[in-house]
Formats: structure tokens, C-alpha cells, sequence
């Protein structure tokens, strides 16, 4: 007997409303601006756009592995935009796997989150997926920001933008 989980299923419809927008905001990050930053503290374009593309892929990795060690993660290096793209389409396309495939269950089970094997969070995986979704929306809006302080056009999200007024 199949157990999918319908929060699975809610889950995912949220993921894929975002992916487009965030998609469309990858696209038109250009290479040149990588080491870019507007702050000492802040994180640089390259590291932002990185963090946005990969963040569908720590779903997957909730759902299938049960962890995730910031000091041991591996990071795709992106040569170009298009790769930058495609990557965060592959992790967009496995999450969207995990999550139709996600029993009850496994949404009971714990996730933890470590660094250096040091346990920095333990919480049911359903609490840090939903998070995950909310944690994307935010480094996405961190991306327009930079977007906008270098003059690349920011792209229709949930209605128009200043760029982009007539899309939805």
C-alpha cells in the first residue's frame, strides 16, 4: 500500500511556484560580477547565486539522507551561467522526485544538521523542508538586491517589477 504524504504533495506545489521566479533570476546573473558584494560582511554574487541553485538539492537530501555537514558538503562550480542553471534545474528535478515519493513517515523521522560532525540542529524533517522552502524565497531576495544595486533587470515574481511590469 502507497503511503505518499499529501503535505509531500503541498510541499512540492510551493517548490515548483518558486522555482520559475527563481529560475528566471539565476538567468540573469552574468559571470563577470561573481566576487561582487555590496558589504564586507555580505556573502559575494557567486556564493549567493551558488546558495540559491543548490538549496532544492538539500530537499533531496533531507528526504533521502537524514543529514547535512556544512564542512563537508560539496559545491558545484559553476564555469557560466547556463551551468549555474542547469544545476539548479537538476536539483529543482530531484526534489520534485523526493517529494512526490516522501511517505508519513519519513516526514516523522529526524534531520540533522551538522558541522564538522557536530550536531547544530536536530528537527523532523517536515519542519526543516517546509523552512527550506522559506530559506530559498529569502537568499532569492537577497539575489534581486544585488541584481538591482548592478542595474540587471529583476524579473516578475509574484506580480510585476520595475523591470518587468506587464508578466506574471
Amino acid at each position: 500500500m502507497e503511503n505518499k504524504s499529501i503535505y509531500g504533495a503541498e510541499v512540492l506545489k510551493e517548490l515548483e511556484a518558486e522555482a520559475t521566479a527563481t529560475r528566471k533570476c539565476l538567468e540573469r546573473i552574468p559571470e563577470n560580477l561573481s566576487d561582487w558584494k555590496p558589504h564586507e560582511r555580505s556573502m559575494n554574487f557567486g556564493e549567493l547565486s551558488l546558495l540559491v541553485a543548490e538549496m532544492p538539492k538539500w530537499i533531496t537530501t533531507m528526504i533521502e539522507e537524514s543529514e547535512v555537514d556544512f564542512a563537508t558538503v560539496e559545491h558545484f562550480q559553476a564555469k557560466n551561467t547556463a551551468e549555474l542553471v542547469k544545476h539548479f534545474d537538476e536539483n529543482i528535478s530531484g526534489a520534485k522526485n523526493a517529494l512526490q515519493n516522501v511517505s508519513y513517515e519519513t516526514f516523522d523521522e529526524p534531520f540533522n544538521l551538522k558541522n564538522n560532525g557536530q550536531i547544530v540542529l536536530t528537527a523532523p524533517k517536515k519542519e526543516q523542508i517546509s523552512s527550506m522552502v522559506n530559506h530559498l524565497v529569502h537568499h532569492r531576495g537577497q539575489l534581486t538586491v544585488y541584481m538591482r544595486l548592478n542595474e540587471i533587470l529583476v524579473p516578475s515574481i509574484y506580480g510585476p517589477s520595475a523591470d518587468d511590469p506587464g508578466r506574471f
